[in-house]
């Protein structure tokens, strides 16, 4: 099978707008989750939570991928498809479960930023992209914006709380190798189709540790608000985001869509003021001030590079 991307297309595509409005609705997507799982939760539990998120998702992104794509995965794809699974989809689910079980809220939103940096670093080390001054520095910019809104001074520590932090920057970690493994597949593999795959090999996994709290959750009895969230976590937060962040990997590159990780706090915090009643004030607007200013150099650092490269 033909490279699916083409390297001159990914070059010209980096200035595609509809990327950055791909990474946006991404994080926005994202960013509803914890506001209507707080709903879910009340019900079910969190591995419960997890493995009905794989099991119905799953197969929906199979179909999806299939309808719109038809491609055929090669054998010699398949273990890096099953190691963007297993850090993408297994190890990003339960290490947040278990390390949000044991630490607070607000430690695991002043972590979240940081996969931001983990995905740069990561990607400069193993030469999948050369960053520039611009990128770097927006990177930088958008994290303290995210730490500015979130008041990093409220960090908690203890013995249990301090296992629960390591496991979610355990968890930052994870999700910065599965943005940068995936862009070279994405090379010959189209991105739905890599979702798609990752959410089975993954998925499987969360599934053999999660069956038994599935079979007592109680979805019998669960109020219609609980199947509503569902809904919600499996076609919006699962099937949806997931596919564009990895159409807009395939079209950027992983440090540029990790650069909107922290406008995941930034939509969170406006989703509190609005539906559970939390006020926002100067350190939001400061925060959100800084973060969009990030993001628009790293924009503009991927349109100078674009044009280094489509230069003669």
């Amino acid at each position: 099978m033909e490279d699916f991307i083409p390297a001159t297309q990914v070059t010209r595509a980096r200035s595609d707008w509809r990327i950055y409005v791909a990474l946006v609705v991404v994080q926005m997507g994202f960013a509803g989750f914890p506001v209507v799982g707080k709903a879910v939760l009340a019900y079910l539990s969190p591995l419960a939570l997890a493995g009905f998120r794989v099991l119905f998702a799953t197969p929906l992104l199979f179909l999806v991928a299939w309808r719109l794509e038809r491609a055929r995965v090669r054998w010699s794809d398949l273990p890096v498809l099953a190691a963007l699974g297993f850090m993408g989809v297994f190890l990003n689910q339960l290490l947040f479960i278990h390390g949000l079980q044991r630490t607070t809220a607000t430690n695991a939103a002043i972590l979240q930023p940081s996969a931001a940096v983990f995905t740069a670093a990561i990607a400069a080390l193993t030469g999948v992209e050369r960053l520039s001054a611009r990128q770097t520095a927006g990177i930088i910019l958008a994290v303290l914006g995210a730490l500015v809104m979130l008041n990093p001074f409220h960090f908690r520590f203890g013995s249990d709380v301090l296992f629960g932090n390591f496991l979610l920057l355990l968890n930052c970690i994870a999700y910065a190798g599965y943005l940068v493994l995936q862009r070279p597949v994405l090379r010959r593999v189209p991105p739905l189709t890599v979702t798609a795959w990752a959410f089975l090999f993954g998925g499987a996994g969360v599934l053999l540790v999660s069956a038994p709290s599935m079979a007592r959750a109680p979805l019998a009895s669960a109020p219609p608000i609980v199947w509503w969230g569902l809904l919600y976590i499996v076609l919006v937060s699962s099937t949806l985001c997931y596919a564009l962040h990895t159409w807009a990997v395939g079209r950027s590159s992983p440090s540029t869509a990790a650069a909107f990780i922290p406008l995941q706090p930034a939509t969170a915090a406006v989703l509190a003021a609005i539906f559970l009643g939390e006020r926002a004030g100067w350190k939001e607007a400061a925060g959100f001030v800084l973060i969009v200013s990030g993001l628009i150099l790293v924009r503009q650092g991927l349109r100078n590079n674009s044009q280094k490269v489509e230069s003669p």
